[in-house]
């Protein structure tokens, strides 16, 4: 289950349609990811993402379908929004629901923690001096290369 969207999500919601996968659920682990004022630059007063369409669903596709293999996962969900974001806005959200909490949390980990490197989306940070493409950090490479 992937959307790609503009418009904001609940995470109510999206945590309703993962209990609801039966009596064999004992655990959901969901992430949610929020636009902050800092990153590359300060002062950061909005982001603007874009994707890749088609490309960016494949691959988050193919990260489920490897946590899957991984761990015990009966339902995995992921949302990513696009477009122009304000300060506090939701940009992402990971939720995995299993019958083990250690399957649920090491799943949604290595789904957020690879959505970072190997999907297309490309994040312009917004600041009152003007805008900043953000490259790829380092730091996100090896918390991904965790999970080789």
């Amino acid at each position: 289950m992937i959307s790609i969207q503009t418009d904001d999500f609940d995470v109510g919601t999206e945590y309703e349609a993962l209990r609801s996968t039966g009596p064999s659920t004992g655990a959901i682990v969901t992430f949610s990811g929020l636009v902050r004022d800092s990153g590359d630059l300060s002062g950061v007063t909005g982001l603007f993402l874009e994707h890749y369409p088609g490309m960016t669903e494949q691959v988050i596709q193919g990260l489920i379908d490897e946590a899957g293999r991984r761990w015990d996962v009966q339902r995995a969900r992921v949302i990513h929004r696009v477009g122009r974001l304000a300060l506090a806005d939701q940009i992402v959200f990971v939720g995995v629901c299993s019958a083990h909490r250690g399957d649920a949390f090491a799943a949604c980990e290595f789904i957020m923690d690879a959505l970072k490197t190997s999907a297309p989306f490309w994040k312009k940070e917004i600041t009152r001096e003007g805008e900043h493409w953000v490259e790829q950090k380092e730091s996100d490479v090896a918390r991904s290369r965790n999970w080789e």
